[in-house]
């Protein structure tokens, strides 16, 4: 299993591109759903796009909104990289059950060999279920539940201007109630690379 656990794609999208293949084409398929409901200017989701254009990837847009899940395994299985970017994370666990991609997407990676790249929300997501504050308001889902690929939950953007009054608001309290997993927090020049049985946190 390989994943590659971000903050924020576009600052480290350059140093993942080394540590995997791409000395053919490799297919990466741009899971955008999380970033459906936003609101306001996306130009972060551009961006990210652009990095992992510009890192070598080959890059195609994709949603699992309204997908069944033999849409999903059809569409997915000649992508060598799952992308899933940055957004509202309740709305991407709410697509992903109705979908059928959250238990799609666990064999996807864990045993057809996909790597599994995620920004903030898709990295969130990664982690064994969704904490409280992460729950954006309006879309709470009953089972928080999530992927269940490591035993953590990242905590992107420390350290991030834009995310100041959100941690120092209350984002942090979610450490000390009992029944919370770790916590990881990831600045936007960090990520965590997972290969096999191996963790390491990279700073670039």
């Amino acid at each position: 299993m390989k994943l590659f656990l971000t903050s924020s794609v576009h600052a480290v999208a350059h140093d993942i591109a080394k540590r995997v293949d791409l000395s053919r084409e490799k297919e990466l398929v741009f899971i955008d759903t999380a970033a459906e409901p936003e609101e306001g200017d996306k130009a972060w989701l551009a961006n990210d796009r652009q990095s992992l254009v510009a890192a070598g990837f080959s890059v195609t847009d994709y949603t699992i909104t309204g997908k069944s899940r033999d849409e999903l395994e059809r569409d997915l299985e000649k992508f060598d990289y799952l992308y899933l970017s940055g957004g509202n994370t309740s709305y991407l666990l709410e697509q992903s059950r109705t979908s059928g991609f959250f238990s799609l997407v666990r064999g996807l990676v864990r045993e057809k060999g996909k790597t599994y790249i995620g920004t903030s929300a898709g990295s969130i997501i990664a982690g064994p279920k969704l904490p409280d504050y992460f729950l954006e308001e309006g879309a709470r889902p009953e089972d928080t539940n999530s992927y269940g690929f490591v035993n953590f939950t990242i905590a992107p953007h420390w350290g991030s201007e834009s995310f100041r009054d959100k941690y120092l608001g209350g984002r942090l309290e979610i450490a000390y109630r009992e029944d919370q997993v770790p916590l990881l927090l990831l600045t936007d020049s960090q990520y965590v690379m997972i290969d096999g049985d191996r963790m390491e946190i990279i700073q670039v």
